[in-house]
């Protein structure tokens, strides 16, 4: 299926400069990464249902409902790691906490989402957080967070992409995602369009969930094709909103310039403190159609 990605380019003197380098991603330099803010607190670390989770907020919190972005993957992955510096330090100067739980090689299943689930009820209830997160899906954290996310669009201010699987067929394949489910791969290939982040965007764009991913074409482990471009053209073709910001030459990486994102981060920061201001409305599969299952 053919897609229309948004191709970002960056202004330099009387030209264009096309986001063609890992050294440059919507419009952020690395190697301007060094400022005067505050390094990032210490996180704390919580257990939800007896995974390890974390939070870490900002030292100046603002009155009422505290913004957040919920990471994912983390922790056992070695995630948060030291490349989310920049952006850490970012939303946590705009005062938007961040955090996450570890809920194994899940991918998205319902077991995972019930701890997903856990960590939410936890943060709003009892430490003040927001009920209309942003979601930060990396990689495999896109099969974790649209999965929740599907589950519970009116609880969701946002959702922002680092070349994050969008297609379980795509990775990590069925016969690997199956035991998650406690499904065989025939019985999972059966039921796909029930749990495929693909096949479940219509609650989304009903809720009018603005996304925002960065994927690159040279992607081997998470085709940008199979994913970012395959979500995005189904995502508007439901009525949502979403910008794809194609990184030519951008393959699979832990490179820190993907974490440097101006964009990215502006929009997570803004969408959270909207998210932060805002009513939850509720929002029911049962009310839309073709939402899946």
């Amino acid at each position: 299926m053919s897609y229309q990605p948004l191709v970002k380019q960056v202004k330099r003197g009387v030209g264009f400069l096309t986001v063609s380098s890992m050294m440059l991603i919507g419009g952020v330099r690395a190697a301007e990464a060094a400022d005067d803010l505050p390094p990032i607190p210490p996180r704390a670390l919580l257990q939800v249902q007896g995974r390890p989770a974390f939070v870490i907020e900002p030292v100046a919190a603002a009155a009422g409902p505290r913004p957040w972005v919920w990471y994912a993957p983390t922790l056992g992955s070695g995630l948060p790691g030291k490349q989310e510096t920049w952006m850490f330090q970012r939303l946590l100067a705009a005062g938007v906490a961040i955090a996450g739980v570890d809920v194994g090689e899940s991918y998205g299943s319902p077991a995972g989402r019930e701890i997903f689930q856990a960590l939410y009820a936890q943060l709003t209830k009892e430490r003040g957080f927001s009920p209309r997160p942003v979601l930060l899906a990396r990689s495999r954290g896109g099969l974790m967070h649209y999965g929740w996310a599907a589950d519970h669009p009116h609880c969701v201010a946002g959702i922002a992409g680092i070349y994050p699987v969008g297609n379980l067929a795509s990775y990590p394949g069925l016969d690997r995602a199956a035991p998650a489910y406690g499904l065989t791969s025939t019985e999972l290939s059966q039921q796909l369009a029930t749990f495929n982040p693909i096949d479940r965007l219509a609650w989304l764009a009903a809720a009018g969930v603005p996304l925002l991913h960065l994927h690159g074409d040279h992607d081997k482990v998470v085709p940008l094709e199979e994913n970012s471009g395959l979500l995005a053209t189904r995502y508007r073709e439901a009525g949502g909103t979403m910008e794809l910001i194609v990184v030519p030459g951008g393959g699979h990486t832990g490179d820190s310039s993907w974490f440097e994102s101006e964009r990215l981060t502006r929009f997570m920061i803004e969408r959270a403190q909207a998210g932060a201001a805002s009513e939850v409305t509720p929002t029911t599969s049962e009310t839309i159609p073709g939402g899946g299952g």
